[in-house]
C-alpha cells in the first residue's frame, strides 16, 4: 500500500489559483479589475460578458473562494475588486513555479 504524503501548502494555492483561471470569463474579469487599480459592479460585467446573471454569479464565486477578488455590498449592489494582497501572491507563485529549471 502506497504511503499518502501532504502535499505543501504553496503547491495547494498555485492549483487554487490555476483552478480560479481555468476559465476565459474569469481570466477576463481579473484582467479588468486588474488595470488602474478597477473595481464594478456584478450588473456591469454581465452586460459585457457572453454569460448570463447566474453563470457570471458562480465565476465570480470560485473568484472569491480563490481569494482574488472581494465583494463589498453597496445594497443593492455588490461591488468587485482586486484582492492586491493575493494577486501579490499569485504572481509570485506563478513566476517561481515557471522559473523552476526543467530537467533534459
Amino acid at each position: 500500500m502506497d504511503k499518502k504524503i501532504e502535499l505543501p501548502a504553496e503547491l495547494q494555492e498555485i492549483a487554487r489559483f490555476a483552478k480560479a483561471l481555468s476559465h476565459p470569463v474569469r481570466v477576463y474579469i481579473l484582467k479588468k479589475l486588474s488595470r488602474l487599480n478597477a473595481c464594478c459592479y456584478s450588473g456591469d460585467l454581465v452586460d459585457e460578458l457572453p454569460v448570463g446573471r447566474s453563470a457570471l454569479s458562480q465565476h465570480l464565486k470560485e473568484l472569491k473562494h480563490a481569494g482574488l477578488i472581494q465583494g463589498e455590498i453597496e445594497a443593492p449592489f455588490i461591488k468587485y475588486c482586486l484582492n492586491h494582497e493575493n494577486w501579490q501572491k499569485l504572481q509570485s507563485a506563478f513566476a517561481e513555479f515557471l522559473n523552476e529549471e526543467v530537467e533534459k
